[in-house]
C-alpha cells in the first residue's frame, strides 16, 4: 500500500500546473486607448499591436505591461480595426473607413493601400493563410448583413460570399485547411473548407451561442477557436469539433479581439472596448503561431 501511494504522489507532481492558465488580468490600463481598440496582433519579434492608441486612427506599439507608444498614425482619415502580420512581418491593417487593406512593410512605419475595393462596406476583421492569401468579414451593420472578401498576393480582391449575416471575426485554422467567419447580431460561427487557393466550400455551422454578441477570433496549434464574446465579458473556447470546452472570464464585459503572443506564444491577448484596456490571460496551448 505505501509503495502504491509513493507512486501515485510521485504520478501527480510529474503532471503539469495549469493553475494560473485562464485567468484574466490587466495588461494596459484603462484609457490607455480609445474605445475603438481592436486589431491585437503580435509581429515576430513578439512585439504587440493594437488600433487607435490615444486617438482614431492610430496604431500602437504594446512593448510591456502598461508601456505602449505611437507606431503610427494612418494617413487620409483611414480608421484601423483587424491587423494581421504575414510570414515576413509586412502588417495588414483592415481600414473599414476607405474600404481598404493597408500595410505597413517589415522594418518601416509608413502605410501603403495594399488593396482598395469599393464596393465593401467596412473592411472589418481580417484573417491570413501562410501563403499570404488574406480574407476580410465585412459587416453592415445597419441591414444586419455581411460579406466575405480574398485578397492574393497578387493584391487582386474577390467576393466569396454575398448576403452573409453581420460578419465580424474571422481565423484559419493551424493546417490552413479551414476558414472560420462569425457573424455578430446572428451569434453563428461558420466553418468552411479552404484549399491552397484560399478559395471556399463545404460550409457548415460551426456553433451557435443565445445571447450576447462576438467579435474577433484566433485559433491555437490544437486547432481551438478563441472567440471574443462581447457584451458577455468572455472569451469562448471551441475544440475543432464545435464544442464549448470553457469560457474565460474578464475582467471588462466588452471584447473585440484576441490574440497569442508572449512567452511560447501562450500568451492571449484581449482588447477591451470600454475599457480601452488590454486584458492577458494564459492558455496551455500555443496560438497558432505570432503572426495569425
Amino acid at each position: 500500500m505505501r509503495q502504491f501511494i509513493l507512486k501515485s504522489f510521485i504520478l501527480l507532481l510529474s503532471l503539469p500546473v495549469f493553475a494560473d492558465n485562464y485567468q484574466a488580468s490587466d495588461w494596459v490600463a484603462d484609457g490607455t486607448f480609445t474605445k475603438g481598440i481592436e486589431g491585437p496582433a503580435s509581429s515576430n519579434d513578439g512585439i504587440l499591436y493594437a488600433v487607435n492608441y490615444q486617438t482614431e486612427g492610430t496604431i500602437g506599439k504594446v512593448i510591456g505591461k502598461n508601456k505602449v507608444k505611437l507606431f503610427a498614425k494612418l494617413p487620409n482619415g483611414s480608421v484601423g480595426n483587424g491587423i494581421r502580420f504575414d510570414q515576413q512581418n509586412n502588417m495588414y491593417i483592415a481600414d473599414y473607413v476607405n474600404h481598404n487593406i493597408l500595410r505597413i512593410a517589415s522594418g518601416k512605419n509608413t502605410v501603403e493601400v495594399y488593396a482598395h475595393q469599393a464596393k465593401m462596406t467596412q473592411p472589418n476583421d481580417i484573417a491570413i493563410m501562410d501563403s499570404g492569401v488574406l480574407f476580410a468579414s465585412d459587416p453592415n451593420w445597419a441591414k444586419s448583413s455581411g460579406q466575405l472578401w480574398k485578397v492574393t498576393t497578387d493584391q487582386s480582391v474577390t467576393l466569396l460570399e454575398k448576403d452573409m449575416g453581420t460578419t465580424n471575426g474571422i481565423a484559419v485554422s493551424p493546417d490552413n485547411k479551414k476558414l472560420y467567419v462569425n457573424e455578430s447580431v446572428q451569434r453563428n460561427v461558420w466553418i468552411y473548407d479552404l484549399d491552397q487557393q484560399g478559395n471556399i466550400s463545404n460550409k457548415k455551422l460551426f456553433i451557435s451561442f443565445k445571447d450576447h454578441g462576438m467579435d474577433g477570433m484566433r485559433t491555437d496549434l490544437q486547432g481551438n477557436l478563441y472567440i471574443a464574446r462581447y457584451g458577455a465579458g468572455v472569451v469562448a473556447m471551441v475544440s475543432p469539433q464545435g464544442k464549448l470546452i470553457r469560457e474565460i472570464k474578464l475582467k471588462g464585459q466588452f471584447p473585440t479581439n484576441v490574440a497569442f503572443g508572449g512567452k511560447n506564444n501562450k500568451t492571449v491577448f484581449v482588447t477591451l472596448q470600454q475599457r480601452g484596456a488590454i486584458e492577458t490571460f494564459t492558455s496551455e496551448f500555443s496560438g497558432r503561431n505570432h503572426r495569425n
